[in-house]
């Protein structure tokens, strides 16, 4: 203490000797500077904290789509020990405030109170929570205690109906409630009648529910209102399916022989592409999503398997954008032009399918960006351009961007890229590798779209690190690839998908929409190079059924599974680096395709309003290890203004190589059933009808049969 005295001391007289003024003695202290009062922010008569969902502090929205239903919850506590109660209020873009949602008691003890809510309509919304003292429920608890007990009994009974009172007065005249709180009053202060009669006419059912719908309340406190981005379905729910157009209708190459020049090889085009679509949409897919369809550069092009060196007739890969043909708003010349990619679109939109395009932001050394923009590109010492590395891998045949030289000016492009697909068609963009780019960079960007087209969505293909990946959510991108292609044990998939769902408390689900892809171009795991075409079907099925929105890669129907090398999750012979051509029709024929499945995957995700939603996934415990049982349930309004009950019921063996049983132990009221229920279901894998209870027995052989998707039927004539 003695040492920070003299650091103190020293320091004044350093800062008197600085300003001209003499140094205070020790015997006459300089005066303390008037302390400010620290302001304290209020918290309300009725304490509201820690509302949820409440993105980074309510400076970004939490996303749904119209009648996506998610949870808001608070903790509402008051003094003393008066009842509390609260609701959620919606207000819509017209900042008209929606319907009534009350908050339910999670616990007792905890304080917190949650409400299932739901936006009807697109656009940017609010949210609040309003708590409030509860007058009536402090009433009946004493009522109930004291009045069986003879304590105070008619001073109790006199406070009851002047509550009855209020709550007449509160509605219009023509309300019928008005009378009927009116008249139970006075049956109320009627000493005929016993207290307990008394009671019992206040507590009768028909009139507590209509207490219940327009409460009394007092001291109403109200949270602050925070952000509620309400986008198109299709960015939370769609089937995608990802392809080369160059492939289709390609004809490889032939090797010359003695005497024989050999034959070139011939890319598809985007007209012969547009032949695929009708068994595409046939599939049940809902987007087609394209990687680059631009010119590719020659200058250090990559060969057939990766190869530094191309041959004559390589195609190269379509991310190395840009040569003298043009850049990002160009089409290969093999492909096409501009009309022909007008014709994919509108003949994709003829079999209900949307256009996904790649938005690679990455040049090869032949794109005009270069010549034209050189600032936008790190330079090395030596005054050449840096190519792209992940190390050891080198991608010399790709210039990624600097952001910082320029940053308006980049940003103005990369808008007139976008408006100029989005003239031809284009309201998806699939982004390459955004991890690479500035979290600031995409906000704007995204920000600037949305203003004028909040239609256009964004798939962020963050395969990344936990942090960038939920950033790029919260900034604006509405669906992500995530790390699920990796998640094989029934532990990894059921933490995964239960964090994706909202199911461990994380508050990621309020913002980031999962899009399950099974495969990619660059991604071929060991699960499915070793488990057959069992894996094949265990990895659609669980990605269909247990997200809203998934998707595959071409190529996973006919379970190709040859990976380039050991330990590689490189595909051999990589469709990135040359052409491709398969035969569908063949493989379907021959039954060596899974698209009857796909189908019928596809077909169960449309036919049921359960599986369009994320975050009511909910796990069920079975007694084996690689067997994982969920299910999905909703409530789905009905004309006249009821609701039914929608579920999906799947039981899944992960082990694509053994047999495997278990019991499955249902929680039946996430069906919505009574916990002793019995009832009768239906695979639709099999059209087989069962009678399931809480306790079920199954054996699924990966060989014939790797899951029962279960729904809810009559019984059985």
């Amino acid at each position: 203490m003695k040492g920070q005295t003299a650091q103190r001391s020293a320091a004044r007289r350093q800062q008197s000797a600085l300003s001209g003024s003499p140094a205070p003695s020790r015997t006459s202290p300089a005066p303390e500077p008037p302390r400010r009062p620290v302001a304290v922010p209020g918290v309300g008569r009725i304490p509201v904290v820690d509302v949820r969902p409440c993105v980074d502090g309510g400076a970004r929205p939490a996303r749904a789509v119209p009648g996506e239903v998610f949870a808001v919850s608070a903790t509402v506590f008051r003094e003393g020990h008066g009842a509390v109660a609260a609701n959620v209020v919606l207000t819509d873009p017209d900042g008209r405030t929606g319907g009534w949602f009350p908050m339910r008691l999670l616990a007792p003890g905890t304080d917190r109170f949650s409400a299932s809510v739901s936006a009807d309509r697109e656009g940017d919304w609010t949210y609040r929570v309003e708590a409030w003292a509860d007058p009536f429920a402090t009433w009946r608890h004493a009522a109930e205690t004291k009045i069986p007990l003879g304590i105070d009994q008619e001073l109790v009974l006199e406070e009851g109906a002047r509550l009855l009172e209020r709550a007449a007065e509160a509605r219009p005249a023509q309300d019928p409630a008005r009378p009927l709180f009116t008249g139970l009053a006075e049956l109320v202060r009627d000493s005929r009648l016993s207290g307990g009669e008394r009671l019992a006419a206040v507590l009768a059912p028909e009139v507590l529910d209509r207490l219940d719908a327009q409460p009394l309340r007092d001291l109403v406190t109200l949270s602050a209102e925070l952000p509620l981005r309400v986008d198109r379905e299709r960015a939370l729910y769609g089937a995608w399916y990802e392809f080369f157009p160059r492939s289709e209708g390609a004809v490889p190459g032939r090797e010359p022989d003695d005497g024989d020049e050999g034959a070139e090889p011939r890319s598809g085009t985007l007209r012969t592409a547009a032949e695929r679509l009708g068994a595409i949409a046939d599939m049940g897919f809902d987007v087609v999503y394209l990687p680059p369809v631009h010119p590719i550069g020659r200058s250090h092009r990559k060969g057939a398997g990766n190869a530094l060196t191309a041959g004559p007739h390589d195609p190269g890969s379509p991310w190395a954008v840009g040569s003298e043909a043009g850049g990002h708003d160009a089409i290969h010349p093999d492909l096409g032009t501009l009309d022909d990619f007008d014709f994919f679109v509108g003949r994709a939109a003829e079999h209900g399918l949307e256009v996904a395009l790649d938005f690679a932001l990455q040049c090869s050394p032949d794109h005009p960006w270069v010549t034209e923009h050189p600032e936008w590109f790190s330079h090395r010492p030596d005054g050449t351009i840096a190519y792209a590395e992940n190390p050891p891998k080198k991608y010399q045949d790709i210039y990624p961007i600097d952001f910082d030289a320029d940053p308006e000016g980049l940003l103005a492009e990369c808008l007139r890229l976008l408006r100029h697909w989005m003239a031809h068609g284009v309201r998806i963009f699939r982004v390459d590798n955004p991890h690479t780019k500035p979290v600031a960079f995409w906000e704007r960007l995204i920000a600037e779209i949305h203003a004028t087209d909040p239609d256009v969505l964004f798939l962020a293909e963050a395969f990344t690190r936990p942090a960038m990946l939920k950033s790029l959510a919260r900034v604006g991108f509405h669906q992500s690839y995530t790390y699920f292609t990796w998640r094989n044990s029934k532990d990894e998939v059921e933490s995964y998908l239960g964090e994706l769902a909202g199911l461990t408390g994380t508050e990621s689900a309020a913002y980031l929409r999962p899009n399950l892809f099974v495969n990619t171009p660059d991604i071929l795991n060991a699960y499915l190079q070793y488990g057959g075409r069992p894996a094949f079907e265990i990895r659609a099925v669980l990605a269909a059924m247990a997200a809203p929105t998934w998707g595959l890669y071409s190529g996973f129907e006919l379970c190709e599974n040859l990976a380039a090398g050991p330990g590689s999750e490189e595909y051999l012979n990589s469709e990135k680096y040359a052409y491709r051509p398969r035969d569908w029709a063949g493989a379907e024929a021959a039954g060596r395709s899974l698209a009857p499945l796909v189908r019928t995957l596809n077909q169960l995700r449309r036919a049921h309003p359960a599986l369009h939603q994320l975050r009511n996934l909910r796990f069920h415990r079975t007694d084996n290890d690689a067997v994982v049982c969920f299910s999905k349930f909703s409530r789905v309004p009905t004309p006249g203004g009821g609701e039914k009950t929608d579920w999906v019921l799947v039981v899944l063996n992960l082990d694509p190589h053994s047999v495997r049983e278990a019991t499955v132990f249902l929680d039946l009221p996430e069906l919505g059933l009574e916990r002793t229920e019995t009832l009768w279901v239906r695979d639709e894998l099999t059209g087989e009808s069962y009678q399931w209870g809480r306790d079920n027995y199954v054996r699924l052989d990966p060989r014939h049969q790797v899951a029962h998707i279960l729904t809810e039927r009559g019984v059985p004539a």
